[in-house]
């Protein structure tokens, strides 16, 4: 027999490369490259409403789009932490949060409406965000990169023995990144 007529069962990797594909659970149109999203630190412990970055506040609580405070004295700023996936030349983004110490978050908050920060200068954080079995409930320090033009800060893993300092360093396999997306409801 020929198998003429019998359709392959497309892999992971061609899944994600054909680029476009229909959520299950959203039902929208979703494409490579996808990155997910934390809306607020995990210990955010209030709705996830947005204040305007205007209206930020050291003292208290504060969420906006880019901001975070808890209580006058935890600042958090949202970050990118980037996985490369095996075989794809675009990284899996994660949004997520990550602490500052005041000093430094009043230095980001500073330079944030002109995006103008020392190249490559770097700072130390804690991932405030689960991701999968990647994070588990111990914090994970990280390397908080400055970028200029309004980007948002990336985040290298600080400890080369946790599991997504792997991930970070070797890539992601195609399979783990459809496992990711389905997880979070978001895949093929």
């Amino acid at each position: 027999m020929f198998g003429f007529g019998k359709r392959k069962n497309p892999t992971a990797i061609d899944r994600l490369r054909a680029g476009r594909w229909q959520c299950a659970t959203c039902d929208v149109e979703h494409g490579w490259p996808f990155d997910l999203a934390a809306r607020a630190p995990d210990p955010w412990p209030h709705e996830t409403v947005y204040e305007p970055n205007s209206a930020l506040r050291l003292e208290g609580d504060f969420l906006s789009e880019d901001f975070c405070v808890l209580g006058g004295h935890y600042f958090f700023v949202r970050a990118v932490l980037e996985i490369p996936v095996q075989g794809l030349e675009q990284p899996f983004g994660f949004g997520c949060w990550s602490t500052l110490s005041r000093t430094n978050f009043e230095r980001y908050v500073e330079g944030f409406d002109a995006g103008d920060y020392p190249e490559g200068e770097q700072w130390t954080g804690w991932l405030c965000n689960q991701l999968l079995d990647y994070v588990g409930d111990a914090p994970i320090g990280v390397w908080v990169q400055l970028r200029t033009g309004r980007q948002r800060p990336l985040l290298w893993v600080a400890e080369d023995d946790e599991p997504l300092a792997a991930r970070q360093q070797e890539g992601m396999s195609p399979e783990e990144m459809l496992g990711l997306l389905n997880h979070y409801g978001h895949g093929p």
